[in-house]
């Protein structure tokens, strides 16, 4: 049997900024979505619903967080993989979507997530597409997000850029 890992953290509604919660949940439009996302030792993560379930656009919501939890998952293990590897990493940035199907009833899931990573190594003989590609395939195999996930996750990795050489 594997190492078990625990993650604890609290959701706390109303937000510490509101008083008392306002009207309560009164009705569907009556109640604030905000809320504060709390984990020991960290800053305080401002939540909401997606402004389209009528959360503050200002806020982080558990859509965003969700998508922003499998790409962070998949930089680290490519960049594990790549100092297993040899290769440089100097940059990594990867604009990442998702795409969520609602149902007429309201309940909906996730259909797709595509990962898009753009990476900026140091030249040698693992700063290849082909390398890169595959580092990015075995980061996909290990990340635990994506292996806990019911959906395709699509992983585009765009060309290999060379850092500058350092003068």
């Amino acid at each position: 049997m594997g190492a078990h890992h625990n993650y604890a953290v609290t959701v706390a509604w109303p937000d510490a900024a509101e008083t008392g919660g306002g009207q309560g949940t009164t009705s569907y439009t009556a109640y604030s979505r905000d809320h504060t996302v709390l984990v020991a030792g960290k800053a305080p993560l401002a939540g909401s619903a997606d402004p389209a379930f009528r959360g503050d656009p200002a806020r982080h919501n558990p859509e965003e967080l969700f998508v922003a939890s499998i790409a962070q998952c998949h930089m680290l293990w490519f960049l594990h993989l790549a100092a297993e590897s040899g290769l440089v990493v100097r940059e990594y940035v990867d604009d990442t979507t998702g795409t969520m199907r609602v149902e007429s009833r309201g309940e909906g899931q996730f259909t797709d997530v595509t990962l898009r990573p753009r990476v900026t190594v140091d030249a040698g003989p693992q700063a290849t597409d082909a390398a890169v590609a595959e580092l990015h395939h075995r980061a996909h195999a290990l990340c635990f997000i994506a292996r806990s996930v019911n959906f395709s996750i699509l992983v585009e990795p765009a060309p290999v850029r060379l850092a500058a050489s350092a003068s």
